[in-house]
């Protein structure tokens, strides 16, 4: 069962494949037609492909493992991640935008018969955009993770640094295992030290 944060992550995880899938489809579209010849053309089709890869892993983690604490389902693991991600996404994003400058994009200039020309220049157009959008949605989700886990942690809930961010509950006892057996475990015994001490009271009473 995901959390109010786990579901807040899954989201974003969402938010995120939908964007690379669609740069992964501008970037493929532009590349077939210079038949994967510029650089500039290629850096966002490989880094859509790889981003694809990891958040698909990620999602099936979270997802399909639900009882799993893999350090890699962690908080700390996903600003790592998609900081990293942020970073390789800004840099190649720069240098293909930095390229893309030279080309002329107005595309409703082109000959109605030259139909392939116009597929090219308006996929550029909008693969232009969209990378930028992939690398923002890639930065909102290491910052407000980071952000997330730095406020849960100075509240005192360090189990988020050891818990999966999926399942991640700030009620959950600290430094216990986070499954629902341990947790049950967890309130069974508050219940049993509950009980004695109501014993132990009534004895002193009498």
């Amino acid at each position: 069962m995901l959390s109010s944060i786990g579901k807040k992550k899954v989201a974003g995880h969402a938010v995120f494949l939908l964007t690379d899938i669609i740069v992964l489809a501008l970037s493929a579209t532009v590349n077939q037609f210079q038949d994967f010849f510029y650089i500039a053309d290629l850096f966002p089709f490989a880094l859509s492909i790889i981003s694809l890869v990891i958040v698909v892993i990620l999602l099936a983690l979270d997802l399909g493992l639900p009882s799993a604490n893999l350090p890699c389902s962690r908080a700390p693991a996903d600003i790592a991640i998609f900081g990293v991600l942020s970073v390789f996404w800004m840099s190649f994003n720069a240098f293909s935008t930095a390229r893309w400058r030279e080309i002329p994009f107005q595309c409703d200039a082109i000959p109605t018969g030259f139909l392939d020309e116009r597929l090219w220049c308006k996929s550029l157009q909008a693969l232009k955009s969209f990378v930028w959008i992939n690398f923002l949605a890639c930065l909102g989700i290491s910052l407000f993770t980071l952000r997330y886990t730095v406020a849960q942690y100075y509240r005192g809930h360090r189990h988020i640094l050891a818990t999966p961010l999926s399942r991640y509950r700030p009620d959950r006892p600290s430094g216990a295992e986070v499954t629902t057996e341990s947790w049950t475990q967890f309130n069974a015994s508050g219940r049993s030290r509950g009980s004695e001490f109501l014993q132990f009271e009534k004895v002193t009473n009498f």
